[in-house]
């Protein structure tokens, strides 16, 4: 069991690595894309983008810096869906792995058949334990999110991306992209904790630590004589055992 929730959990780090290095690699890209990228497109439009022309020596550097930050932010782009239908794999054993995959990559299904994956995976996982009032508007704000990064990306872009653009990325999409990031390493924070054993015995270990606290510590043998000596029956004994001219007994 702890071994199966130690993969469960390297799984998820994976997942989150990933979703942080596409963030930082879209941001890196954004970033150029301000700094140099209208710039270098002005500059390669001005000799018609012939690799021959004297011209394009001037912007080999910084063409090949944008080459790289696409090649970055699309490996970690792969890296973070094969980490995430990895975590899945490992989340839910049982299930095929044609319907995960199918869910993800056939088109129009991959529209909405991925929240229900995830759904299916945190009942299984919870089993009662979680909330589903909260773990609902989690689920739909992450989808709802990665949809809206979807359309920015491959329909609002072609139609206002212009000339002095090299991408037409920009901060809109950036922060559209990180939003999404975060709720899915959300989800999968959520869903890989109802996995790990310690969630399961927290509860129970803190009855145990509360009950101890309430019990205390052993009160010394002193304290323990001052109870007797104030309780009512001590009264009593202490003036049954007076005699006449005499003081009372110690206890």
């Amino acid at each position: 069991m702890r071994s199966a929730s130690s993969e469960v959990s390297r799984s998820a780090a994976a997942v989150y690595a990933s979703l942080g290095a596409q963030v930082a690699a879209m941001a890196a890209m954004v970033l150029f894309e301000h700094v140099r990228g209208r710039r270098l497109s002005r500059e390669i439009a001005a000799f018609g983008g012939d690799p021959h022309n004297p011209a394009a020596r001037e912007v080999v550097g910084a063409v090949t810096v944008f080459a790289i930050l696409i090649l970055l932010l699309a490996g970690a782009t792969v890296a973070a869906a094969v980490a995430y239908l990895g975590w899945l794999r490992k989340v839910r054993p049982a299930s095929s792995g044609l319907y995960t995959l199918g869910a993800w990559l056939v088109p129009g299904v991959n529209l909405v058949a991925p929240p229900i994956v995830a759904d299916q995976a945190w009942r299984e996982a919870a089993r009662g334990r979680g909330s589903r009032s909260r773990w609902l508007p989690l689920l739909a704000g992450w989808w709802m999110s990665w949809l809206t990064l979807i359309w920015l990306i491959l329909v609002r872009l072609p139609r206002t991306h212009g000339p002095a653009d090299l991408t037409g990325v920009g901060p809109l999409e950036l922060v559209t992209a990180a939003v999404a990031a975060a709720l899915c390493a959300a989800t999968v924070h959520r869903i890989t904790g109802f996995r790990d054993p310690r969630a399961a015995a927290a509860p129970a270990d803190a009855g145990r630590h509360r009950l101890r606290v309430r019990v205390g510590p052993e009160l010394p043998e002193l304290a323990c004589q001052s109870r007797r000596w104030g309780s009512v029956g001590w009264a009593r004994k202490a003036a049954a055992s007076r005699t006449p001219g005499a003081g009372p007994m110690s206890e």
